[in-house]
Formats: structure tokens, C-alpha cells, sequence
């Protein structure tokens, strides 16, 4: 079908961009997602260096709080330390934030 291919280019720009700006800060690892939407960063590191965090649950809330984003605990999924978030939206939303997590994390 004519919409398989812009669709499934969107997804992997969103994707590179996502996996791209995790590797960029500094204490979170990441891996290239495989087959879905979601990436999956792991955060212990950052968890670990920050007093005022105890988890992933933990680090979910501050982000949402701080940084207005919405990210589900990977102890959700049995990987704590980590956390999902979907790329399934708009680049702008994507750029914005990532760009929220950065300035709180940094």
C-alpha cells in the first residue's frame, strides 16, 4: 500500500531521533528499539546519583512533575531502572520533550 512507506519512514526518523538524543545524556544507556514504537532507556545511573530518587516510579513522577513529561516505569514491564516512552506522536512533540528531560536531568 501507497501509505506503508511514508509511514514507516516517519517512524524510523522518530525513532533515530529518540535513540539519538537518549544516547546524548549523560548516565542513561539505551538500546535501538526493535519492532515497536517505544524506547526504552535505562535511567539507573541517574537514579543512582541523585539522592531525592529512590526508582524508576520515582524518576517517572519528578519528570512528569518537572518536566511535564509522561513516561511509564520500566518496573512496570520487570526492568527497573528504566523507562518507556512512545514515539508514536509528532516530532515537535518529541523534540519538545526531549528537550524538557534534558534540562531537568542536566
Amino acid at each position: 500500500q501507497s501509505c506503508i512507506k511514508p509511514m514507516l519512514k516517519a517512524f524510523k526518523e522518530r525513532h533515530d531521533f529518540v535513540y539519538q538524543s537518549f544516547q546524548a545524556l549523560n548516565s542513561v544507556s539505551v538500546v535501538p528499539a526493535d519492532g515497536a514504537f517505544y524506547s526504552f532507556p535505562n535511567f539507573q545511573q541517574v537514579i543512582d546519583a541523585r539522592s531525592d530518587l529512590k526508582n524508576d516510579i520515582e524518576l517517572a513522577e519528578f519528570l512528569l512533575t518537572e518536566a511535564g513529561v509522561a513516561l511509564v516505569p520500566g518496573s512496570a514491564f520487570g526492568a527497573e531502572g528504566c523507562l518507556r516512552l512512545s514515539f508514536a506522536t509528532s516530532m515537535d512533540n518529541l523534540r519538545d520533550a526531549l528537550a524538557r528531560i534534558k534540562r531537568v536531568l542536566t
